[in-house]
């Protein structure tokens, strides 16, 4: 899920573009508020990705702001972009729901999207991944690939519904299979992440899924170290660990940030809260270590296959 890292410098910026854009429709010009930076290599990088998908696909120009952690900035942010004529801002977390859902009252010709919060306004839309399933299939191969049946799970939030989903699904996949949960209450707390890694490998963890895009990368490089095992979280992982990321629970925001683009342009984007899941194609597995056997590699694509055309996920019989 999302980073909130404190970061206190602002910046504005100018992506480079074509000023006399071609594109007709309703979007004039796209704008990103990131809660800290675009250079994490996790979230805020998948949102600065998406910005840039949509400046190529529609040929407009596009701002982005990071450090955007208060009501306040957030407020003399969307004034700037208003001022250059953006009318589609994305606000790459979930606490930008609110602050837009009271900001957009003064701006009637800017269309407002946050992630995974709750849009109370017409001009408010709340992109939600559905991330049970996600969850439910990196259990399943967490629980096919461990040796000792113990299980770990360090998450930023007990809400994160790809928590219970990975439990669910390990729990299917292998009956005899514990999973340990532990919660950090920050997407960034990496110090305290480690200190209930130490304790999770203690009782013979030997899988983690490390759900929180701030604190995972250290975790994996740790895991690694140790010849144990991970799920990566957000985006493709294995590049962390070949062996090591037995496969990654990933969520396309730069396709998602496309496709609502698209939607605002043509006039169908709606307002509320809107749920993407695999059949949309902004969430899927990522690349399988060479250490998960082929044949559980094709019986779980087929599952989610499955999973796509009628959105039922496999119950023990």
């Amino acid at each position: 899920m999302f980073k909130r890292i404190i970061t206190f410098l602002l910046c504005l910026l100018l992506l480079p573009g074509c000023e006399n854009s071609m594109n007709t429709g309703q979007l004039k010009k796209a704008g990103l508020l990131v809660p800290e930076t675009i250079n994490d290599q996790v979230w805020g990088t998948k949102g600065y990705k998406g910005l840039l998908k949509v400046q190529s696909k529609f040929d407009v120009e596009v701002y982005y702001k990071e450090g955007m952690n208060s009501k306040a900035v957030v407020e003399r942010a969307v004034k700037e972009l208003d001022q250059k004529g953006v009318n589609l801002i994305f606000g790459h977390g979930n606490e930008f729901g609110g602050f837009f859902d009271e900001i957009s009252k003064s701006y009637p010709d800017i269309h407002f999207v946050s992630f995974n919060s709750e849009a109370n306004s017409p001009q408010t839309t709340s992109l939600n991944f559905d991330a049970y399933a996600m969850g439910f299939f990196g259990g399943m191969v967490a629980a096919h690939s461990t040796k000792t049946n113990q299980l770990g799970v360090i998450a930023a939030y007990d809400w994160q519904p790809e928590v219970r989903g990975f439990q669910d699904g390990a729990k299917f996949q292998n009956g005899m299979s514990e999973v340990s949960i532990k919660y950090v209450g920050s997407w960034d707390d990496k110090e305290k992440a480690m200190h209930m890694l130490k304790e999770l490998i203690k009782n013979d963890v030997d899988v983690v899924y490390p759900a929180g895009d701030g604190f995972n990368v250290p975790i994996i490089e740790s895991m690694k170290e140790r010849g144990l095992f991970v799920i990566g979280y957000v985006s493709d992982q294995s590049d962390l660990g070949e062996e090591a990321v037995l496969t990654s629970t990933v969520q396309h925001v730069d396709a998602l940030y496309e496709i609502v683009a698209e939607k605002f342009n043509n006039g169908t984007l709606e307002s509320g809260n809107l749920s993407f899941d695999f059949e949309d194609n902004v969430i899927s597995l990522g690349k399988f270590s060479p250490i998960v056997n082929k044949e559980f590699q094709k019986e779980i694509n087929g599952l989610i296959q499955t999973y796509i055309e009628t959105g039922k996920l496999p119950e023990k019989k």
